[in-house]
């Protein structure tokens, strides 16, 4: 649990968190002596804020996938800062942080972020800006969900690089891009492989499947994987993937407007779908999905994108639902399609897409094929498990109150997210300091936010940029039925070269 705030020091986090032995009070009497001279590192003589606190103003992007005018988180979100919504418009996404395509700003000076961490290292560490390009390493986004996103997939790192020097226009930058999504409202999306099982199963029963598939490559797949479907063995588990890859491919190569199968199939797909009711697909399956409820999302699906190759990935992949407050991780290379709700999203500053169904946009099927690793599993091994929070002290009305801070800490270097829930006004929540910078954004209700002597109101949509080695203190100042909520997007290198956080 996190530390009450009359209680002795925590422990020391053992090797899984992200403290290393030592950081936790390496700036505690100094915190904020780096933002008070930049001439200590040799910085730009540009105005440096004082206090490492500044307010963001973050653009809001409207793509047509998006949440129409105040119905949009984003937008909502983007709105406290002068955001002016209209409603006939669709809103997708707040962006925060320095990426280049929408970068944010102090909301005082109208500087951009990007400027502000790169004449000032101190705002990220010299270890982190050395690392990252004096960029922040994480872009922490607010997505408003309203219609399918396309199918695809984000290339590695050594991939990315290749596939922006190759074509720099639909591959903008040379960076991953692994991301976290938890949900701020109910969400669901495709993620991931489904247990090989299921996806035999699909192909024995929905016929227009095979169709494109093919039988040939069906008949091998469903051999190759019967009773081998859940093996360790790493032989046979190559050999699962490798049909897989075939399978998968085969009706990929159906997602250009030239198949002349595609719409033949789509029909009877979408008949079906209309007729069978709970015995759609082949009616009692493996797959936690029923039937009738596979039945309806085809037919939402159809009506978003008719005659779409996204209709038959759906077989391959896993259909997920995430509750409030639930999160799942992403690896690069890892294929998914977000469908509907508003999530908080993390990852590794990049906007690199290869897209593949679901999208008027710039499609590379081949590469997307190519890429993915053909991992295979239950939707439940890509969830995340959030845990206590160990660098954060609560007071007494916030323990009384039942108030908590829970980090979601995926197994790469550069984020993690805190997510606190103040439930009582006078509930508050100090932060230690960290080895490196931090976004907050509000989501619910309202507080305050402070860094050594400034303290600044904090509601719903404000966005605050935290620099390294300060301690931050929010308090609520709610109502007593309403929660201040807030999430944080940090990044903080341990000693480990490769991972910020857990292996």
């Amino acid at each position: 649990m996190p530390v009450r705030e009359s209680a002795h020091e925590p422990k020391e986090p053992e090797a899984s968190h992200r403290r290393t032995a030592g950081a936790r009070n390496r700036h505690l009497s100094l915190a904020l002596l780096p933002y008070c001279t930049s001439t200590i590192l040799g910085s730009s003589t540009n105005e440096m804020p004082a206090v490492p606190l500044m307010r963001l103003q973050c653009g809001c992007n409207s793509y047509e996938w998006g949440k129409p005018g105040r119905t949009s988180a984003a937008a909502t979100y983007a709105a406290a800062t002068g955001f002016e919504i209209d409603d006939s418009k669709a809103y997708a996404e707040l962006w925060m942080g320095t990426h280049p395509s929408l970068p944010s700003r102090d909301l005082e000076t109208q500087r951009t972020l990007l400027d502000l961490v790169r004449d000032n290292q101190a705002l990220m560490t010299p270890e982190i800006a050395q690392r990252y390009d004096h960029k922040l390493p994480f872009l922490f986004k607010v997505l408003s969900i309203a219609k399918a996103l396309s199918i695809q997939a984000h290339p590695n790192k050594t991939l990315a690089e290749q596939l922006h020097a190759r074509d720099p226009k639909n591959y903008p930058d040379d960076n991953h891009k692994p991301e976290m999504t938890i949900a701020i409202t109910p969400f669901e999306g495709l993620c991931g492989f489904r247990p090989l099982d299921q996806i035999s199963h699909f192909l024995q029963h929905v016929h227009p499947l095979r169709l494109l598939v093919g039988d040939d490559v069906s008949d091998e797949f469903i051999a190759t994987v019967k009773e081998h479907d859940k093996t360790t063995d790493p032989a046979q588990m190559h050999r699962n993937k490798q049909v897989l890859k075939v399978a998968f491919a085969s009706l990929m190569s159906h997602a250009t407007s030239a198949s002349s199968k595609l719409p033949a199939a789509a029909d009877a797909l979408v008949s079906a779908a209309q007729s069978d009711g709970t015995m759609f697909a082949g009616g009692d399956n493996s797959s936690p999905t029923s039937g009738a409820e596979l039945g309806r999302l085809v037919l939402r699906l159809h009506g978003q994108f008719p005659a779409d190759i996204g209709l038959f990935v759906l077989f391959f992949l896993n259909y997920l639902q995430l509750d409030v407050g639930e999160a799942l991780f992403l690896r690069a290379d890892d294929i998914h399609a977000y469908l509907s709700g508003d999530i908080i999203e993390c990852m590794a500053s990049s906007d690199n897409v290869c897209r593949a169904g679901f999208t008027p946009k710039f499609k590379d099927i081949d590469t997307l094929t190519s890429m993915l690793t053909y991992s295979y599993a239950p939707i439940e091994e890509q969830k995340m498990n959030p845990e206590d929070y160990t660098f954060v002290k609560l007071n007494t009305v916030a323990f009384q109150s039942n108030s908590s801070s829970v980090l979601y800490d995926p197994p790469i270097s550069e984020f993690a997210v805190v997510k606190t829930d103040l439930h009582r006004e006078g509930a508050k929540a100090t932060f230690e300091p960290l080895d490196g910078p931090s976004i907050i954004i509000c989501t619910r209700g309202r507080g305050t936010i402070a860094v050594g002597a400034k303290k600044e109101n904090v509601k719903e949509g404000f966005v605050y940029f935290v620099g390294a080695s300060a301690e931050c203190v929010l308090e609520s100042e709610t109502e007593s039925d309403t929660t201040f909520t807030t999430f944080k997007a940090f990044c903080e290198l341990n000693e480990d070269p490769v991972t910020n956080g857990k292996v």
